[in-house]
């Protein structure tokens, strides 16, 4: 078996055609949503607050995933083994936290002041007159966005030419395309309706494909017995040594990220009603719990499979999630099982396509630049969708001439909105003392510290840089707040996110 898996992947006409099929129908859902998406700036980018229930629940869980849970937590876990656990725990706990205490008062306010951005809830919070709170926020949800939809473009190449032996080029411009015709055509609401089924998708492939490889080696227990036999600390979830506990730490730690993402909370403000985030809740952290649990089990059984890494194709643990994939599934399935790494890319390149173009024609043009005058919607609207074209042109340009750039990029993306925006909106809702100026200088903090402590050795060998700046933020920020003035209307303000 192990020899057999060190052969290319190979694209059989059924997996192509299912892959195919799911390919239409994201981009005939654009087209279904592109009527509902003109009609203006609310449409465009919170689906007008009328989005259900469970798209919300699922479309908040998947957009913050991305290949990393299909391929990245899938190789950790064939490396490291049960530990890997850690990595999925931090952002199971944090975004149920989100769905209970923030998602309902955040929905409250924005219905209230309009918002329909992130920075939008910032500005009417603290009275952002000059806009230098949009403009701060908009600069650094740029940096990280644009950057990290690049690196979802390069994924989508990779996974094209692993797939379906296409040059990592020409799947790079296919993957970009897809995402671009659905997204410009049917805004937010278009992406929430494809997360649905892309999280339906994801869900699939890493449930039934641990399933099947466990039952062909012969049962759980000779999966388990097997996996001693290799590494007997493979089974064992807890640190046994002190620089393992770091790295347990530091990968809980990822869940701080959450409050901090954009294309994540903006999902809490755009469910119809906001008594039902409860219910989003319990889906939701239920999606998160089997997606988790099925890659951390497709990378034991993997681990079982092929033993030795260097069997892989280029010797990368990553690779190991198409290529179980293929041994062990029929075609129709394996096609679904690719169609479900896109799923995982695209779900999050979308969100944040709409995010940065939100930031461009919401914060920085119509509510910065003319703010003194009204811009009719439909105008808006074609603005969003011609940011979205030169975001994704930009995504497009940087991986083309900066690929390990991107990728060093998207590994503290993560990282930098959460320390930048994760400790000053979590004050924000719930600290009635938090300031403008208290925000500005822990959103400034926040990305200096991620930036700084993940490009110095060593202190990024110490520990995910995503702690330290989030706690240099929080520092900053209440510091800050304390020495400077809050809004004089700050208890209306909170009294309108209560029940």
């Amino acid at each position: 078996m192990e020899d057999a898996l060190t052969v290319e992947i190979t694209a059989d006409p059924w997996a192509v055609t299912a892959f195919t099929g799911y390919l239409l129908v994201v981009v005939a859902i654009g087209i279904f949503t592109a009527r509902f998406s003109s009609r203006g700036v609310s449409q465009f980018f919170v689906g007008g607050r009328k989005v259900n229930r469970f798209v919300v629940a699922l479309s908040a869980v998947v957009s913050g995933r991305s290949a990393w849970l299909l391929l990245g937590v899938t190789g950790m876990a064939y490396t490291v083994g049960a530990q890997a656990v850690w990595s999925v725990t931090g952002y199971i706990v944090a975004e149920l936290l989100l769905f209970i205490y923030y998602a309902g008062p955040l929905r409250r306010f924005s219905e209230r002041y309009d918002c329909v951005t992130l920075p939008d809830f910032f500005a009417a919070r603290f009275g952002d007159r000059d806009g230098l709170l949009r403009i701060t926020l908009m600069v650094v949800i740029l940096i990280f966005m644009v950057s990290y939809v690049s690196a979802q473009f390069v994924a989508g190449g990779k996974a094209f030419q692993a797939g379906f032996g296409l040059s990592e080029r020409s799947g790079v411009f296919l993957t970009a395309g897809i995402v671009l015709v659905y997204t410009v055509l049917g805004g937010f609401l278009a992406v929430s309706l494809t997360d649905a089924l892309q999280a339906v998708f994801m869900i699939l492939a890493l449930l039934v494909l641990p399933i099947i490889a466990i039952a062909d080696r012969g049962g759980l227990a000779v999966v388990l017995s097997e996996l001693r036999s290799i590494d007997p600390l493979l089974l064992n979830p807890l640190p046994f040594t002190a620089g393992v506990l770091i790295a347990a730490i530091g990968n809980l730690s990822i869940g701080l990220g959450s409050p901090g993402n954009p294309h994540i909370i903006v999902r809490y403000m755009s469910i119809d009603d906001p008594a039902q985030l409860r219910f989003s809740a319990i889906v939701g952290t239920l999606w998160n719990v089997m997606m988790a649990w099925g890659a951390l089990f497709i990378g034991l059984v993997g681990r079982v499979y092929v033993p030795d890494v260097t069997t892989l194709p280029a010797q990368d643990p990553e690779n190991l999630f198409p290529v179980l994939a293929q041994q062990h599934l029929p075609p129709i399935l394996f096609g679904i099982v690719v169609a479900a790494v896109f799923a995982a890319i695209m779900s999050t390149a979308d969100s944040q396509l709409l995010v940065g173009a939100s930031s461009v024609v919401r914060d920085l043009y119509q509510k910065t630049l003319a703010r003194d005058r009204q811009v009719p919607d439909r105008t808006l609207v074609v603005m969003s969708r011609a940011v979205v074209v030169l975001l994704v042109v930009a995504a497009l340009g940087l991986g083309m001439v900066a690929e390990a750039l991107v990728f060093w990029l998207v590994l503290f993306a993560w990282a930098g909105l959460g320390a930048a925006l994760g400790p000053t909106s979590i004050l924000a809702m719930f600290w009635r003392r938090t300031t403008r100026a208290g925000v500005i200088a822990g959103i400034i903090a926040g990305t200096l510290a991620t930036i700084v402590w993940d490009r110095t050795p060593v202190l990024a060998g110490l520990i995910y840089e995503l702690i330290p700046a989030f706690g240099l933020s929080l520092i900053i920020t209440v510091v800050v707040s304390w020495w400077t003035k809050p809004p004089e209307d700050t208890d209306a303000l909170l009294a309108s996110m209560e029940e």
